[in-house]
């Protein structure tokens, strides 16, 4: 079991910012969860894995691409508070779910640095 966020490159989110947006998207992702499959990742260590997308765009297909193979999956779209217009979206959290359906979704991304 493992989850994935993916994160909009094209916002350059100053550190602390793009921490919270990957924590908001993780645990939204993870409330969309069955709960077999919370426990089961929680038991393996809530691995997670944080991935850079190049645009709004391209982060708007992987969510689709997410949808369409039944994982799940949330779209987090900033309040507006600080750095960004509100209902900038951010990131996207796919999973937890099993390697195997992650990965043929996002196995062609990079880490995000």
């Amino acid at each position: 079991m493992k989850q994935v966020i993916l994160v909009n490159e094209a916002l350059g989110l100053p550190r602390g910012k793009l921490a919270a947006q990957v924590a908001h998207a993780s645990v939204a992702s993870l409330l969309s969860t069955r709960v077999e499959a919370q426990k089961e990742w929680f038991g393996v260590g809530m691995p997670k894995v944080v991935l850079a997308v190049d645009d709004e765009e391209t982060l708007l297909a992987f969510f689709e691409q997410a949808r369409e193979a039944d994982l799940p999956t949330q779209i987090i779209r900033d309040a507006g508070k600080t750095v960004v217009e509100a209902g900038t979206i951010t990131c996207v959290g796919i999973g937890p779910s099993t390697p195997e359906q992650i990965d043929e979704i996002t196995g062609e991304l990079s880490l995000l640095r």
